[in-house]
């Protein structure tokens, strides 16, 4: 690693098959960096792309020297690859910023001039999500009301990564070992004065979003069982509710008995063992979602495998 002076300011860019968008989006990034005083790097993490997304990195930092890339092993997922490029960028602040052009750059001064007033970390808060499906919209917004209404961790609704952080709060949220990684709810954890700046998202410049319903119920699942335990405990309501429902049959069958009237059964029956066997397999299902992030916790693998690091005097 180089002994310079640590830059006023790093980007930090995951990117996994953007070679349509990284050329525009490089622009618009450097062309804010060049109107903003201090020295500034680009840290661009290719997150085993399939396409030409590592040449134009590599190519972009032989050009200009603010450019890092980074290129991992295999494909990570976005959170491990954010956090490969959080660990590697030097500035006393770090701005996190995806690749696609949804989130506009030409917000960063306007974020700078929040953090000089004292904030610890700028998050953007869409007001309009342009460009988006009427579903991924409704269930975007069912996931925020969801996790802040059972985690005990204020984590602003409406947000995604994009946002800016002062280097102490960065060095916190490196601290945390966490393996299966909510990176914003990590963020609100740490606390500190977070100020959301409002803003309308656009849609992808090019390309297509790497998030189809599979990988948003996994990242839904991993946030819900990082910052909440309410699955958990929600077993002894259900177990209460089970236990009122068997308790109210076994009225039903003393009084049926009492009455000398033929109860056949079957159909109560059936209907008891399913909805308990239902709620059994439902409750070891969550159960093993919290086992199983302990078990991946516990096998102490790193986060992330780096192939190359090119540019920036690395």
């Amino acid at each position: 690693m180089t002994d310079a002076p640590r830059p006023a300011l790093s980007v930090v860019v995951p990117c996994f098959d953007e070679e349509g968008v990284f050329p525009a989006f490089l622009a618009r990034m450097t062309a804010v960096l060049d109107r903003i005083e201090g020295a500034s790097e680009i840290v661009v993490v290719d997150d085993g792309s399939r396409d030409a997304t590592w040449r134009l990195m590599a190519e972009a930092s032989a050009r200009d020297p603010r450019i890092v890339a980074v290129r991992l092993m295999r494909n990570h997922g976005h959170q491990l690859a954010l956090t490969a490029g959080l660990s590697i960028c030097r500035g006393e602040r770090v701005l996190i910023i995806d690749a696609d052009l949804q989130d506009p750059p030409e917000l960063l001064p306007d974020m700078m001039a929040r953090l000089d007033a004292g904030a610890d970390v700028v998050y953007g808060q869409r007001r309009e999500r342009a460009g988006e499906s009427l579903f991924k919209r409704l269930t975007a917004a069912a996931f925020y009301r969801l996790i802040g209404r059972m985690s005990d961790v204020e984590i602003p609704p409406d947000t995604g990564d994009f946002r800016l952080v002062t280097r102490r709060v960065l060095d916190m949220l490196l601290a945390m070992p966490e393996r299966h990684r909510f990176i914003r709810g990590m963020v609100a954890w740490v606390g500190g004065r977070q100020e959301p700046i409002a803003y309308d998202r656009a849609p992808r410049a090019a390309g297509e979003s790497k998030y189809p319903v599979s990988k948003m119920i996994r990242f839904a699942a991993d946030a819900i069982t990082g910052f909440s335990v309410v699955p958990l405990l929600a077993s002894m309501t259900i177990g209460w509710i089970m236990a009122a429902v068997g308790f109210a049959f076994f009225v039903y069958s003393i009084v049926g008995w009492l009455m000398h009237s033929n109860l056949p059964g079957w159909t109560s029956l059936m209907a008891a063992i399913g909805l308990l066997g239902g709620m059994q397999f439902l409750m070891l299902g969550v159960i093993g979602a919290y086992l199983g992030r302990l078990y991946d916790q516990s096998k102490g693998r790193p986060l992330f495998l780096i192939r190359d690091i090119v540019g920036g005097g690395r």
